[in-house]
């Protein structure tokens, strides 16, 4: 690693990874939701929503879908920060056009503005994965002694989380990634919930998160439900998994956990796995303990 290195992350999660690397002097340009740790909210922000503010769950899907029919893009990229800036490494994602800009649209940008920056693409789509992009990481900027401290801690509390609910009965759980319209869990959060000694319910492993019928809801087999949207911390998700509740839309006699998503759920990065030990916790008190009220809520 030279001290000449520029680094812009248009991914939480990827910033996050690379704090961990110990690059933070080296993180030059964030996008807006870059919130952990602390330190990077005092970096450039360079990429920002395209979507109004306050808008509820059901307008944001409706103004996301209208804009991807038109081919709009849903973040903006200032390309004058980029410019002046300079980047030599940025890391983004193709995973999800929803979730952060997409690598097609930081090339033409790249490409647009001269700037012959090394790109690194981070697609997981399992736990395996997420915990393989600091690997990932480590390898594309030489820091990869300390990438490889970090995987096999994270492989080893992956592996004690499996030690402790081993043998323990696997609790139907359904992880709502989305509230209205509802969207079942995806991607590596039913990986989450198989670690923690669960079973997940409408759920798609190493896949999309899909939209799924209420009614799908409702009628499903679960005996616990965990309310985890997409950009919530843990009083959004509570608000929005009391709203489900009151409105009858989830198994009548399931438990209702809150979790702060945007923390431990959603985002690939290492805290994941404290997202894992924490699902464990509302699953399994009598192996790992309660879970902190600060992380995880009970509604019901």
């Amino acid at each position: 690693m030279t001290e000449s290195r520029r680094i812009v992350s248009l991914l939480p999660s990827a910033t996050e990874i690379l704090f961990d690397l110990g690059l933070g002097d080296h993180v030059v340009g964030v996008t807006f939701e870059c919130d952990f740790p602390d330190e990077a909210r005092s970096r450039r922000i360079v990429s920002t929503s395209a979507l109004p503010e306050g808008l509820t769950p059901a307008e944001i899907d409706v103004v996301v879908k209208e804009r991807m029919a038109a081919g709009e893009d849903l973040y903006r990229l200032d390309a004058g920060a980029f410019s002046e800036i300079d980047p030599t490494l940025v890391v983004t994602q193709d995973l999800c056009a929803v979730c952060a800009v997409d690598v097609a649209e930081v090339d033409d940008a790249l490409a647009h503005l001269g700037c012959s920056a090394e790109v690194l693409t981070l697609d997981p789509m399992s736990l395996e994965e997420v915990i393989d992009s600091v690997r990932l990481a480590g390898a594309t900027t030489g820091t990869e002694g300390r990438a490889a401290a970090i995987v096999a801690d994270l492989g080893s509390r992956v592996d004690a989380l499996r030690a402790r609910v081993d043998g323990a009965f696997r609790r139907p759980t359904l992880v709502l990634e989305w509230t209205d319209p509802a969207f079942c869990a995806g991607h590596w959060v039913p990986d989450l919930v198989d670690a923690a000694g669960g079973a997940t319910v409408l759920g798609r492993p190493g896949e999309h998160s899909v939209g799924v019928d209420w009614s799908e809801v409702a009628a499903a087999a679960a005996e616990v439900v965990l309310v985890a949207p997409c950009g919530y911390r843990l009083d959004g998700a509570a608000e929005l998994a009391q709203q489900v509740i009151d409105a009858g839309r989830l198994p009548p006699d399931a438990e209702v956990w809150a979790l702060d998503a945007d923390a431990h759920i959603v985002r690939p990065g290492p805290r994941v796995v404290d997202g894992a030990e924490i699902i464990g916790q509302v699953l399994h008190p009598d192996r790992c303990g309660p879970p902190d009220p600060a992380h995880a809520r009970r509604l019901r």
